[in-house]
């Protein structure tokens, strides 16, 4: 029997689930535990299928919108992505329970955007059309009050009233490079436009991106376990491109491989996105040491400690 060929994994710590994602299915579940079956979830509860299949599983109920609830006293979580001011009044006014699962971290932005939009200001979201956060965000404020701009020729587009104070602020999954360039734009166009007192991209974004920018140039290939849909993965496998590795690849689970292209690595970068849980990330290096003798070594940039309690109404039920 051929020997295997050796290859070095590099993985990238801290990578997968954050503090916001972890706190959602702990919600789900939570909610499982106090109501029972069935459990509406409007959206999936975070990016990834393998979640989104495991809470099926346990009694939840997904669903793109609320009309797809029965009316009465059934509950309702929505996602961590953050919804419209809409979404839990229409909950209300069909008495659902509604158990809201938004990331403190959106929760932030979205009353950054409300105490702007108070002070005269009008709104700028750096973001990406048609993402729910970016939808969530945009639907706190009145119809116009808030404008999208993803790159630099969209504030170069921008139409402003002459002499309105303007102030901006980020979806919190976006690339942190991207970002400044756009947020360079605006302050070179609009020189009194207010930021967020603290950044807006999320820790967990900063944090996985650092860790990808570290070990990107000293890969042959890296791979960043997540969801097509998920956007802070998106992002990792564009820093990992832009910080040198010729193959950066989103992969959701090792079926999904392209062995063609990881044939003849030498050093694979491993990451994941943060809604991918760590047994899809231990399943892809369980498929590449069926092909290679595999040392892994873990590359380690921060230390995340972060936890966010449960929402008041199931806290109880969680102890």
């Amino acid at each position: 029997m051929m020997p295997k060929p050796p290859l070095k994994v590099l993985l990238c710590a801290p990578r997968g689930f954050c503090a916001g994602v972890v706190r959602a299915i702990d919600i789900v579940e939570a909610a499982l535990e106090r109501f029972g079956p069935p459990v509406y979830v409007r959206h999936e509860i975070v990016h990834n299928r393998y979640v989104v299949d495991a809470l099926r599983r346990k009694g939840a109920v997904f669903v793109e919108e609320l009309d797809e609830a029965p009316d009465g006293d059934a509950p309702v979580v929505f996602s961590a992505h953050g919804v419209a001011k809409s979404v839990p009044e229409a909950a209300r006014a069909r008495n659902l329970i509604a158990i809201d699962a938004t990331c403190p971290l959106v929760t932030k932005v979205h009353r950054e955007a409300e105490v702007h939009f108070r002070r005269g200001r009008l709104v700028i979201l750096i973001g990406h059309a048609g993402h729910p956060e970016v939808v969530g965000t945009m639907g706190q404020l009145p119809e116009g009050a808030v404008l999208l701009v993803e790159t630099e020729a969209d504030v170069a587009a921008l139409a402003v009233p002459e002499g309105r104070e303007l102030a901006y602020v980020t979806q919190t999954t976006l690339s942190i490079d991207d970002t400044a360039a756009v947020v360079a734009a605006l302050k070179a166009r609009f020189p009194a436009v207010v930021g967020p007192h603290k950044e807006d991209i999320c820790y967990a974004t900063t944090n996985r991106q650092e860790a990808v920018k570290r070990v990107a140039p000293q890969c042959d290939g890296l791979i960043v376990v997540g969801a097509a849909n998920s956007s802070n993965s998106q992002r990792l496998r564009e820093v990992a491109e832009r910080a040198g590795c010729p193959v950066a690849r989103l992969v959701a689970r090792a079926e999904d491989i392209d062995w063609s292209e990881f044939g003849h690595v030498r050093t694979l970068g491993v990451t994941a996105g943060a809604s991918a849980p760590e047994v899809l990330v231990e399943e892809i290096i369980d498929a590449f040491a069926a092909r290679y003798d595999v040392e892994v070594e873990t590359v380690s940039t921060a230390d995340e400690n972060v936890f966010f309690p449960l929402p008041r109404e199931l806290r109880p039920a969680a102890e």
